[in-house]
């Protein structure tokens, strides 16, 4: 019996291992039906409420359930009484990464970029700005959404703290109701700034709630018929695929909605990927530093950066279409956000893995 486990947990490793050519293959999959099929995409991508898509919706659950029924919920006890990672979480999301991202995206897009980006946009308010100005916000709407979502799943791909990283998205989505409207219209300097009260709670009632509910009650009806062995033998072993393939549908359906607008401009696209790939590195790199020298344990670490580098990206989308319009350039920015996010925190989360005994080697 050992044996087929150890098998059987060396093919799924053998599988994640080579999970970004699975990625790359869903990207062309994805950009290919878009530019082929390009009314059907847009079809897809209107079937939303609130701004959130329902097939994505439908996707994230059957990534987050898979997570969220192997959780102990007597280790999310335990990690809610452990203050440093939340801390640390806390001060990253909201005390570093907003303004970090208002740094490197006028740098890049105010100075290096700014003499290919030339023209002004109209505002939904009326007023005149330089286009460029434009990306810079739909940037600053990504800094100050921290993700409460996906981040279960890179925490997960880690092997992390899976109770830990629960216990962060429930903080995170709490204090994104308190603090994304003012801080948010701090940055971006003007006076009142709606909250989208509506996408915000219905994403975080979707991609959270719904599988933590079913995956928590699930899990107790499930050990109470079948006995804890055959749920880690058997039901889990089945179900973990289920969370890697939805990660694979996702990926397709997100480029699949934004393939012509790769291929329309490919160059805009360019210049506004650059400063959130910069910032995305730059906030991981940060805040698994500052976690190696406060002495936290891997499993602990690891979803502490990746939730600080990830963002809530339909809250971004919600809130530059509510404050700019949909064809804004801060709605495009919003929605690089979106392409280069999966990718990005992939690569993110095999460098946790590999640099993990250099690390953190010495700690128990």
């Amino acid at each position: 019996m050992a044996e087929r486990i150890v098998r059987e947990e060396r093919r799924l490793s053998f599988f994640e291992k080579y999970l970004s050519l699975w990625v790359i293959g869903c990207i062309g999959v994805g950009i290919l039906l878009g530019k082929l099929f390009p009314q059907a995409a847009v079809t897809l991508d209107r079937i939303s409420i609130h701004q959130v898509s329902i097939p994505i919706a439908i996707c994230l659950f059957f990534m987050m359930y898979p997570i969220m029924v192997k959780i102990d919920f007597s280790e999310v006890v335990k990690a809610g009484k452990s203050p440093k990672p939340v801390l640390l979480t806390l001060f990253i999301n909201w005390c570093v990464k907003p303004f970090t991202m208002l740094a490197i995206a006028t740098f890049f897009l105010g100075f290096v970029f700014k003499g290919f980006i030339p023209g002004f946009e109209v505002l939904k308010s009326g007023e005149t700005v330089p286009l460029f100005r434009s990306y810079i916000a739909g940037c600053i709407l990504l800094g100050i959404a921290p993700c409460t979502a996906m981040v279960l799943i890179w925490g997960h791909l880690a092997r992390g703290n899976d109770g830990l990283t629960l216990v962060m998205v429930a903080i995170n989505s709490l204090t994104m109701l308190v603090l994304y409207a003012p801080l948010g219209s701090w940055l971006l300097g003007i006076n009142h700034m709606p909250i989208p009260w509506q996408t915000i709670t219905l994403s975080v009632l979707v991609y959270v709630g719904l599988p933590l509910l079913l995956g928590y009650y699930s899990r107790k009806w499930i050990i109470a018929k079948k006995g804890f062995r055959w749920f880690e033998e058997e039901f889990v072993h089945y179900l973990t695929p289920v969370s890697i393939g939805a990660l694979l549908i996702t990926l397709i359906l997100l480029f699949t909605f934004k393939g012509q607008l790769i291929i329309n401009q490919p160059l805009v696209i360019f210049f506004i990927a650059v400063p959130l790939l910069v910032q995305t590195c730059f906030i991981f790199g940060l805040t698994y530093f500052i976690a190696r020298f406060i002495r936290l344990s891997y499993r602990d670490a690891a979803p502490s950066a990746l939730i600080g580098a990830s963002n809530h990206f339909e809250v971004a989308i919600a809130t530059s279409a509510m404050l700019f319009g949909l064809a804004s350039g801060a709605s495009l920015a919003t929605v690089v956000g979106v392409l280069i996010e999966v990718p990005l925190m992939l690569i993110l989360v095999w460098v946790a893995k590999s640099t993990k005994d250099r690390m953190f080697g010495l700690q128990k």
